[in-house]
């Protein structure tokens, strides 16, 4: 390897200092005294500010090891692993002297770096929600499936939560709150068959709990798509064992996922009896909130249990899906097992029961297929029977390593500099890919869920989260985008129902949509905080429709997809059109027209002040201003579009050319309001009262939900100049600021002073927005960019980026992962940091890099050729793979097939 030159840190620890040095032999050492009050990450936050210069790696020289870790320190009197902690707040591989005595400190950095940038680990068991969320960021899948990363000892508890998740199986139950019946519509928890545990001799199977458990470490590899959880467990009678499990899910053959268990006894001689079970009798339990809710959605009809072979039919007890589940276990290396089952009403149980010895290794490997009614027709149960597994678990291994490497062709993000944002770049392109892809979703009725396939926050619905997801795979897969949008349209019907049943015509999609397209948003809420049941008008969210034509606008930009467009897209857009057409009155008075009835993307703000005929509000400026980028660029495709195509179009919808007229008319006369040279969030915004932060930042600490503080205090955010989340601004997110600008002149507001505007809005609005949701953070960070905030544009970039990792939002990652904050977190870094925008007729390129990273590297597909991208801070590289143009810093510049062209800025 070549010989690179590098800073590193050297490192002792005591019980009480750290004693570092920039040389080996630890001369010239300082110390740093730990402050025994603190939690340990505390104390190395600390130690890192006192650093006066950068270093490149830090290099442990006294850590200890035992049998599953490294880097072990005592701090407490307990024993920690330091190298996460160290490597996500200096940012730089972490080594011990072992590796370097080994290979050198060259390549012992070389490749710490690559194991952390591969590889979630988590060191110890933990607890409650905060467990909950590492099964959240720890689940396998591929599209069809999400298998949550829990133990596969764990049944469902208050510390651990295995669940299994299928795109589009959802089911309604009605419970009775307050008089009535409330009906929820569930993303299903199906059958746990990843359930292996085992007993020694006589005693009881293995349950995960701190006084068993001596070790753990639990480890996924992005790279591979695996998951591998090894544990030494001591038992109360001093008989010691280490036990490995691993599971990944097939991409290819997305049915699929393997599970293999190995068990090690390490000193004793006995009998041990692996159990293994496929569990129907499971609710849906995941979200604390949810409990009290009828949950139970499954109902078997028969288990067929045949020599280490098991078929479990089953079907959801209102929506019908059919389920059927098929596993086969095997053990060659296991001698002279004895072999037994059992069956329950709802399980299907099989033993494994063997004579074991010390320091030998005995392996169960398990695997399942998951058929559903919806995606296999019309002989499940056949295909279910006469379906072939991978033989062994080698295999399935082999398969799914040379799948991913297929993946990360396409979508691998590298980023130089950054240790921790590198990991967490490629779990949020993991995420993505598990959440769907394209062998899987070519052949099923499904959208991404807010929180993907990980967990049962948002009860698995679908809402206007989807750009932020789209803009990812637009770019490394147009198909998948195509086959996620079918979603919408196989719903355009349930779309129109809604609208009409609210007196409009054209298509109202729901705020939260389901199995149906039936609204799925609930007309109340439990605030925790008060523990009552407040009402909810997130329905009023009309902008969901928006988001529903921005997807196909975009697609439509970035493919050229003819087809879709004259046979689905069209369509789509032309009943959206006319709801808001329908939306859309105009006002005598001011010559203007009014969107009334509505919700913003702030969510705190739900009526005015005193309103309690839940009327809604008036001109909602993001509503108002996406209502006119829609109308004119639908307006531009029927001009563009041929004749024929737009005439079929018209006679499948309601659309006239009187609707046409209206296109033009409307979006030149929508009313915004300002005061100064600030937009308003909605009509009647600046009519409302300013609030002391600080006042509820002293009571509260954490104010990012607001809404719910102040309904505690008998008060509303409704009263107040407030918001969740970025809403006035979130134009300037969704399209280029250029064109931002060209609708506020067709609307009659002409922007003279566009920087001023600009910096004037986003400081005003970023003062009064509280982050209650991880999205906002991620916007803002863009918005911050435009105003040469840099600083504070990386602090909220790495805050979105690092939010489900650190769970900033207190526990809710154990209910899934944030599939929307992942997705915008990556385009950021795309479009905005490497600053390749992919919104126009071309690429246009305009880096704005960060200080922290010394190069992005990453590739896109648009309008089907192949780019590939390296950006420093000052040298832009492109090549391709066809001749092409992009627009570099305002100039064009053509592109030579298979040519690299390395620029500065």
């Amino acid at each position: 390897m070549e010989e690179i030159v590098m800073k590193p840190l050297y490192l002792k620890f005591t019980d009480d200092e750290i004693i570092y040095s920039d040389n080996k032999d630890l001369s010239n050492q300082k110390s740093y005294k730990f402050n025994s009050k603190q939690e340990l990450k505390e104390n190395f936050q600390n130690f890192a500010k006192i650093l006066s210069t950068p270093v490149d790696v830090l290099v442990l020289t006294n850590t200890r090891e035992s049998l599953l870790n490294k880097n072990l320190i005592t701090y407490n009197n307990q024993t920690i692993n330091c190298r996460n902690d160290l490597e996500n707040i200096f940012h730089v591989p972490v080594v011990d002297m072992e590796d370097i005595r080994k290979d050198g400190l060259a390549l012992a950095t070389h490749n710490a770096i690559s194991y952390s940038g591969w590889h979630l680990d988590y060191n110890h068991l933990d607890h409650d929600k905060r467990q909950y969320g590492q099964e959240s960021m720890q689940t396998i899948g591929n599209g069809f499936l999400g298998l949550r990363g829990t133990y596969l000892e764990a049944k469902a508890s208050d510390d651990n939560y295995p669940a299994t998740y299928v795109a589009g199986v959802f089911n309604q139950l009605s419970t009775p709150i307050n008089d009535r019946d409330v009906i929820n519509e569930d993303l299903v928890n199906l059958p746990n068959s990843q359930y292996i545990s085992f007993k020694v001799d006589e005693g009881d199977y293995l349950r995960i709990k701190d006084d068993l458990v001596q070790e753990s470490v639990r480890s996924l590899d992005m790279k591979h798509g695996i998951l591998t959880i090894s544990t030494i467990i001591r038992l109360d009678d001093g008989k010691e064992l280490k036990v490995v499990a691993k599971k990944l899910a097939d991409l290819k053959n997305y049915h699929d996922y393997y599970l293999q268990y190995s068990v090690t006894p390490l000193n004793f001689y006995g009998k041990i009896t692996i159990l293994t079970q496929t569990d129907a009798s499971i609710v849906n339990s995941n979200v604390a909130r949810y409990r009290n809710l009828a949950n139970k959605h499954l109902i078997v009809d028969n288990i067929e249990n045949n020599d280490k072979e098991m078929l479990m039919l089953a079907h959801t007890n209102q929506s019908q899906i059919d389920l059927a589940i098929k596993t086969n276990i095997s053990y060659p290396d296991i001698d002279n097992a004895q072999y037994y089952m059992e069956n329950k009403s709802e399980i299907a149980s099989q033993f494994i029961e063997f004579n074991v010895k010390p320091n030998h290794t005995y392996t169960l490997e398990k695997a399942v297929s998951i058929f559903t009614s919806l995606e296999t027709k019309p002989d499940m149960i056949d295909t279910a029977r006469s379906h072939n597994f991978i033989p062994t678990f080698a295999g399935a291994q082999e398969a799914s390593k040379e799948a991913w490497h297929d993946v990360w062709k396409k979508e691998n993000i590298i980023v130089t500099g950054d240790i921790t944002a590198q990991k967490l770049l490629h779990l949020n392109c993991f995420s993505m890919t598990i959440a769907a892809q394209e062998l899987a979703n070519k052949h099923l009725d499904a959208s991404v869920g807010s929180r993907g396939l990980t967990g049962e926050g948002y009860r698995g619905h679908i809402f206007w989260d989807e750009p932020f997801d789209m803009n990812f795979y637009l770019l490394h897969y147009p198909e998948l985008v195509k086959d996620l949008m079918m979603y919408r349209y196989k719903r355009l019907d349930a779309a129109k129902e809604y609208a009409a049943a609210s007196g409009y015509n054209g298509a109202m999609f729901p705020w939260q949509s389901g199995m149906y397209g039936d609204e799925q948003s609930q007309e109340v809420h439990l605030n925790p905080m008060t523990n009552t049941w407040d009402p909810d008008n997130s329905r009023k969210q009309r902008h969901v429709s928006l988001a529903v034509a921005y997807n196909i606008l975009n697609y439509y930009n970035a493919t050229q997809d003819e087809t879709f467009m004259s046979q689905y897209g069209l369509e789509l857009l032309f009943d959206i059109a006319e709801f808001w057409i329908g939306m859309s009155k105009f006002d005598p008075d001011t010559g203007k027209y009014t969107i009334s009835d509505v919700m913003g993307p702030d969510e705190f703000h739900e009526n005015y002040p005193d309103d309690t005929d839940n009327n809604g509000l008036k001109n909602n400026a993001y509503t108002n201003i996406m209502v006119s980028w829609f109308f004119k660029k639908l307006s531009k495709l029927i001009e563009d579009e041929p004749a024929k195509i737009i005439d079929d179009n018209l006679k499948r919808t309601n659309f006239t050319q009187q609707n046409i007229k209206d296109l033009n008319n409307i979006r030149h006369n929508l009313k915004l309001d300002f005061s100064g040279d600030i937009l308003g969030q909605f009509e009647g915004y600046f009519d409302l009262k300013e609030i002391d932060f600080d006042k509820y930042r002293q009571q509260y600490g954490n104010i990012s939900r607001m809404d719910r503080i102040l309904k505690a205090h008998n008060d509303s955010p409704d009263n107040y100049q407030i918001a969740k989340q970025a809403d006035t601004l979130m134009a300037l997110f969704n399209i280029r600021e250029s064109t931002f600008l060209k609708i506020m002149l067709d609307l009659g507001y002409p922007i003279v002073n566009p920087n001023k505007f600009i910096h004037d809005n986003i400081k005003y609005y970023i003062a009064r927005t509280t982050h209650g949701s991880t999205l906002s953070r991620i916007v803002y960070s863009m918005l911050m960019l435009k105003i040469g905030e840099d600083s504070e544009a990386w602090k909220l970039f790495y805050e979105a980026l690092t939010s489900d990792y650190y769970d900033i939002q207190g526990g809710t990652t154990a209910e899934g992962i944030h599939l929307g904050v992942m997705g915008a977190t990556l385009n950021v870094v795309t479009s905005y940091f490497a600053g390749v925008d992919y919104r126009g007729k071309m690429l246009e390129v305009n880096p704005h890099m960060p200080k922290q990273w010394e190069e992005v590297d990453f590739q896109m597909t648009f309008r089907d050729v192949n780019f590939k991208f390296r950006v420093t801070d000052n040298t832009f590289i492109v090549t391709t793979d066809k001749d092409s143009e992009i627009k570099f810093l305002n100039q064009k510049l053509p592109l030579t097939a298979n040519q690299e062209i390395q620029l500065t800025y």
